[in-house]
Formats: C-alpha cells, sequence, structure tokens
C-alpha cells in the first residue's frame, strides 16, 4: 500500500479520497489555490501544498505544478478525482515518468477510450451496439450533411474529446446542420482544446442507463450493478438512482456483460464507467467510458457496500480484486441529488456566494458528501457542485420519500446563494418520475410548464 497519496483535486471530491486515505492508513496531500485556500479538503489533509492562483490551467490544470507538489511532499501516488487532468492520458505517463503512480487507467487506456470515436471503433469490435454514426471525426461540413443524408434527423453532434455534457449539439433538421457543426466545433476546442467532432443518431425519448465496473491488472473484473442518469438538463446529470425502474432484468444482464467485456477488451484498470442509451423499444446503444471516478459513485456504494474510492487506491498499488462477481449483492434503492449552486428560476445560471447557514440533513441512511460549511465561500471560479445527497431504502418509493424528507431538511442560505434542491423535490413529485417511466426529457418538460 501507498504511505502518500497526492489529490490532484478539489472541492467535494478531494474530502472524499482524503476521507478513503485515512481509512486505509495513507497520509494524504491536498493541492489547492489561493481561492479554496480555507476549503474543507485543505483542512482535512495531512499536507496541503499551494500551486496556483483561481484560474484551474495555472492550478488544478497545471500539470508542472501537480508532479511538482508531489515530489515536494514525497508522495508515491496521485489521484486526480473527477474532472480537471483525471483522464487526461499525458497527465498519467508524466506521472509514469516522473516515479508517481497514477491512481486510474495506464496513459495507452484514457488515450484509447477518451477518443470517443476511437472508443467506439474498439466497442463495436467487441460486440457492443452502437447507435447509428461515424465511426471517424468528422472531417468538414460536407461529410456531416452526407451522414445526416443517411441516419436522418435528429442526430447529435459531439466532441471527441471531453465530456460533462459539453461540446454537443443537436440537429433535428437538415437545415441546421452547417451551423451546428461549427459551433460543435468551437465549444469542443473552447471546452477540450481539440476541436474534433462526430455524429450519431439522436433519441428524443432514451434513458440513460450507465454501468459501474472494476478492474485489476491481473484480467479480473466485477460489474457493480447500474446507475440510472435518466434525469439531466442539456446533459447535465441531476439526479442518479439504482436500481434503474422500469427496466428488464434480462436488458439489465445484457448491459452489465457488455460493460465488463468492453472493458475487457479496452485493457482497462481501475474504476470504470460504461455509458448506454435505452430506447423505447428496449434497444440499449454503447455511448462512452467514463475512465475515472464518477461524480455519482456514491449510489453504486450505498447498494453495494463497496468503497470504489478504497479500490481505486488498492488496485493502483498492485493489490487483486478481493471479491468476485459472486459477491456483488446490490439491496434496496438509492437515490442521488445533485445540489448545484444554481438558480432554477434563471435559466440555472450560477449563484456562488458566501454561506451564512448549512446544515446538512440526517437520519438513517442518508449520506451526503460535501465541501460545504458555514463561512464557506462557493467560488464562481469551478463548477457549481456544492453538494451530494444520498439516500438508501429497502425499495424506490420509500427512498423518493427519504429523499423528499432530506431534501426539506437541507438548510443552504447566503447573500445571493441559490441552489437546485426545490427544483429537484418538482422532479421527485412528478408522475412520470414516480413511475419510473421518465426519459432525458423530463427536465425540459417540467421547465416548460
Amino acid at each position: 500500500m501507498f504511505g502518500k497519496v497526492l489529490i490532484a483535486n478539489r472541492g467535494e471530491i478531494a474530502l472524499r479520497v482524503v476521507r478513503a486515505c485515512r481509512e486505509l492508513g495513507v497520509a494524504s496531500v491536498v493541492v489547492y489555490s489561493t481561492e479554496d485556500e480555507n476549503s474543507a479538503a485543505v483542512a482535512a489533509a495531512d499536507e496541503t501544498v499551494r500551486i496556483g492562483p483561481a484560474p484551474a490551467r495555472r492550478s488544478y490544470l497545471s500539470i508542472p505544478a501537480v508532479i511538482e507538489a508531489a515530489a515536494k511532499t514525497g508522495a508515491d501516488a496521485i489521484h486526480p478525482g473527477y474532472g480537471f487532468l483525471s483522464e487526461d492520458p499525458d497527465f498519467a505517463e508524466v506521472c509514469e515518468k516522473e516515479g508517481f503512480t497514477f491512481i486510474g487507467p495506464p496513459a495507452a487506456v484514457l488515450d484509447r477510450l477518451g477518443d470517443k470515436s476511437r472508443a467506439r471503433r474498439l466497442m463495436s469490435d467487441a460486440g457492443l451496439p452502437l447507435l447509428p454514426g461515424s465511426l471517424e471525426p468528422l472531417a468538414n461540413a460536407d461529410e456531416a450533411a452526407r451522414l445526416a443524408s443517411e441516419i436522418g434527423c435528429p442526430l447529435i453532434i459531439k466532441a471527441v474529446v471531453g465530456g460533462g455534457g459539453r461540446g454537443m449539439r443537436v440537429v433535428r433538421h437538415p437545415g441546421e446542420l452547417a451551423e451546428a457543426y461549427a459551433r460543435a466545433r468551437a465549444d469542443a476546442q473552447a471546452f477540450f482544446g481539440d476541436a474534433r467532432v462526430y455524429a450519431e443518431r439522436f433519441l428524443d425519448t432514451a434513458r440513460h442507463v450507465e454501468i459501474q465496473v472494476l478492474c485489476d491488472a491481473y484480467g479480473n473484473a466485477v460489474c457493480l450493478g447500474e446507475r440510472d442518469c435518466t434525469t439531466q438538463r442539456r446533459n447535465q446529470k441531476l439526479l442518479e438512482e439504482t436500481p434503474a425502474p422500469g427496466m428488464p432484468q434480462g436488458l439489465l444482464t445484457e448491459m452489465r456483460q457488455a460493460a465488463v467485456r468492453g472493458a475487457l477488451a479496452a485493457g482497462y484498470v481501475g474504476a470504470g464507467t460504461f455509458e448506454f442509451l435505452v430506447s423505447a423499444e428496449r434497444d440499449f446503444s454503447f455511448m462512452e467510458v467514463n475512465s475515472r471516478i464518477q461524480v455519482e459513485h456514491p449510489v453504486t456504494e450505498m447498494a453495494t457496500g463497496v468503497d470504489l474510492v478504497q479500490e481505486q487506491i488498492r488496485i493502483a498499488a498492485g493489490l487483486p480484486l478481493g471479491f468476485g462477481q459472486a459477491d456483488i449483492q446490490p439491496r434496496g434503492a438509492v437515490i442521488e441529488c445533485r445540489i448545484n449552486a444554481e438558480n432554477p428560476d434563471r435559466d440555472f445560471a450560477p449563484a456562488p456566494g458566501t454561506l451564512t447557514e448549512f446544515v446538512p440533513p440526517g437520519g438513517p441512511f442518508v449520506r451526503v458528501d460535501t465541501y460545504g460549511f458555514p463561512g464557506c465561500r462557493i467560488s464562481a471560479a469551478y463548477d457549481s457542485l456544492l453538494a451530494k445527497l444520498v439516500v438508501w431504502a429497502p425499495d424506490r418509493p420509500a427512498a423518493i420519500a427519504r429523499m423528499r424528507r432530506a431534501l426539506a431538511e437541507f438548510r443552504i442560505e447566503g447573500p445571493g446563494v441559490h441552489t437546485t434542491a426545490g427544483f429537484l423535490t418538482r422532479v421527485l413529485d412528478d408522475p412520470a418520475f414516480r413511475d419510473g417511466v421518465h426519459t432525458t426529457s423530463l427536465v425540459s418538460g417540467l421547465l416548460a410548464s
């Protein structure tokens, strides 16, 4: 096991990794920007290193600054969390060259799966179903038009690299194609530094289901079940749950087997998530692989009892998985709500500020992953995620009731601060959501009503 792990991230995930390290008896180092000097993760860590000013490109995205901090503190390994450098193959390669273990997949795997067009080809070869679309980046708008004439509209143009719902444009009519192609390329360049895009058929009434896998370096792979991420706005997830409501068990079994097959084909090592779309006809199609810990990993942890972050660290330290597929027995129902510092009444505009009151809910089977506390400053420089509220119950109706109660208890106040908590209660009360027949259009329908 490692002696010391540096955490190259911030916010709730940095604090989450600090806690995992402490339970494993591993010292933790948290790097921070000047904006995060008084953060909860900095207060909790064994050591801290300031690595730059607020802009992420000069701190959390600065590979030289992170590597220098690791060398200065004598860290053995670097945990990237999610976002920032977590799926950057260049960073993983630099870690290896400088003698630090990257807690995640090897650089070659990150490179293979981070390019979504390459990942689609690889998964197609492994027998995973794909939506009709391009297997290579689109060379120009004319090629996009030819593809559109073959597969029809609507289609979606996506960035080849990156994620988080960014760099995507839906085309519903051929006349929109040229502008959507140009804007998708511009978004991809701005967000990810790579303008390449590809296209595939767009499903208006799909369900979004992802499968969690763990793989060690010895060819062992297990599936830890699914998470339904259908409740989202503009491709940004708002609520996740397990088990996926209304999904036939035979279909879920096929998806789980496909994810494991895909992970083994990619030579995957660590924690990863295979994302699928499920059509109204109950056909599933591979979308992409998230080669990192997910924001919504607590959903799986609450259902299975497996600490995914600790497993990431163990696997990176060279230990084999200590359990097999037969040992994974998810129980009950779990729902996670993302509490973002956003104002739903202003088109979910970021609503940062300093918290004057922050009282998380409690009670049985309620978990809150957050960096918030009274006096905490929510920065406009970073993502708006403030807290993840997670509940477990024996069944889905009880989990919905528990989540409604927990949301009502959450007290978050501060000048200019707004959150998505109230809107999420509207989601829970929606008849389609309660019946488990909602699709990715649920939130847009609520906002239009």
